[in-house]
C-alpha cells in the first residue's frame, strides 16, 4: 500500500468500500460458469460506481486478477464485454495518473485479448486503448511492447478494423521514437 491508500483507511466509508469489494469479490469464488462471472462483475461494477468518489481502488491486485480471468479465450464475448466495462469504469475512477502507475495491473489481462476476442469485443478494447492507453504518453513506456504485441495481430484479421489498427500502431510507434 501506498500511503494515500493508508490514509485512506482512516476514514471508516472508505473501509467500508474495502469490505463492499471483498465480498464482490467472493462472487468470483463461487462462480461455476459464465453467467456467474458476469453477474459477479456488474456486482463489483455496482460496488466500483458506488464509490467512484475515491479515486483510490482497494484490492487492485485481486480486482486485476480477477478481471484477467475473466478475458480468458475460452469465455464467452458477454464476459469479455462485462469485463472491458469494469476496466473502463476503473479507469475513469483512479485517472491517468494512477493508471501508469497501476499499469502492468490492468494490462496484463487486457493486451493478450485482442488475438482471441470475438469481432464485437474488439471495437470495445481498441476504444479502451485509444481512450485510457494512448493519452499516458511516455508514462506508457513500460507498457508499450505489450501494447504493440497486443494489437500486431489485429492487422493480420483483415479489413474490418484495420484503420483503427493503423492509427493505433502509428501512435505507439511515435511514442517509441520519443523515448
Amino acid at each position: 500500500m501506498n500511503a494515500e491508500e493508508l490514509e485512506l483507511l482512516g476514514d471508516s466509508k472508505y473501509r467500508n468500500y474495502g469490505a463492499a469489494v471483498d465480498k464482490a469479490l467472493k462472487n468470483f469464488e463461487y462462480s461455476s460458469e459464465w453467467a456467474d462471472l458476469i453477474s459477479a462483475l456488474g456486482k463489483l461494477n455496482k460496488v466500483l460506481q458506488n464509490n467512484a468518489k475515491y479515486q483510490v481502488v482497494p484490492k487492485k491486485l485481486t480486482i486485476g486478477k480477477r478481471l484477467a480471468q475473466c478475458l480468458h479465450p475460452a469465455l464467452p464475448s458477454g464476459v469479455h464485454r462485462k469485463a472491458l466495462e469494469t476496466y473502463e469504469i476503473i479507469f475513469k475512477i483512479i485517472g491517468p495518473k494512477r493508471l501508469a502507475k497501476d499499469l502492468f495491473l490492468y494490462s496484463a489481462g487486457l493486451f493478450p485479448l485482442l488475438s482471441n476476442a470475438a469481432m464485437s469485443v474488439k471495437p470495445v478494447l481498441l476504444g479502451l486503448y485509444e481512450t485510457y492507453y494512448l493519452p499516458l504518453g511516455k508514462t506508457l513506456k513500460p507498457g508499450l511492447q505489450g501494447l504493440l504485441t497486443g494489437v500486431l495481430p489485429g492487422l493480420e484479421e483483415g479489413q474490418i478494423h484495420n484503420d483503427k489498427y493503423c492509427g493505433l500502431l502509428c501512435v505507439v510507434f511515435r511514442q517509441l521514437a520519443l523515448t
